[in-house]
């Protein structure tokens, strides 16, 4: 399955459907591997800023409302998607979605200090029986975990929430069988947009950028 174009999915939004978008940050300046913070003050490029902007311009909506992660360059995804929607509107931080998946924190940073791809993938990938020594909590029972979380915050028609790659990356592993490896990973700006209507929920793999996909 590959990246459907964010146009063509908020465009053909029927008035009877809702759609909670869970999405990559914007494009955002590089991280040095000997960065302390691991990235945490590492904000959103220009061209990052031009991007959520774009966006926004094609959701054109004002049933819209933001979530986003308290890291500055997802905050400041939000806010200027909000600016291309052309809406004023207050960005909720949600401070679980800075580390979802995250189950025990030390284990996590020792995935930071190894490989960051390489430690993703290999948990998207793996059989050993889960405990609470795993850095990460089991992908299928969290992911619908998160699912739930964005219906319950979301009211609106609109529902964007936005992250980081390494918790759309489960989610799309989980929902659209997506395949990652850490030469090829996803885009900023991609992620799940799930579809909510009466009779059904879709789950759709999205890209507000020309591709979903990153090749290093």
């Amino acid at each position: 399955m590959d990246f459907f174009k964010a146009k063509d999915v908020f465009q053909t939004l029927q008035p009877n459907e809702k759609i909670f978008f869970l999405v990559r940050h914007a494009e955002r300046d590089h991280i040095s591997p000997d960065d302390p913070d691991y990235g945490a003050n590492v904000g959103l490029t220009e061209h990052g800023k031009v991007q959520a902007y774009d966006l926004g311009k094609i959701i054109n909506s004002n049933e819209v409302s933001f979530f986003s992660s308290p890291v500055g360059r997802c905050i400041q995804t939000a806010q200027n998607i909000a600016k291309g929607c052309g809406i004023k509107t207050k960005v909720k931080e949600v401070q679980s979605l800075a580390e979802y998946f995250v189950q025990n924190y030390n284990a996590y940073l020792q995935i930071l200090d190894a490989g960051f791809y390489e430690g993703l993938c290999q948990w998207l990938t793996s059989e050993e029986p889960q405990n609470s020594m795993n850095p990460f909590y089991p992908i299928d029972s969290r992911s619908k975990e998160l699912i739930k979380m964005m219906f319950d915050l979301g009211k609106n028609k609109i529902n964007i929430f936005v992250t980081h790659d390494a918790w759309v990356v489960p989610c799309l592993s989980h929902f659209c069988n997506m395949k990652f490896t850490p030469k090829h990973w996803m885009n900023f700006l991609t992620g799940l947009a799930i579809i909510q209507s009466p009779n059904e929920t879709r789950f759709i793999p999205v890209t507000g950028l020309e591709s979903g996909w990153l090749d290093f």
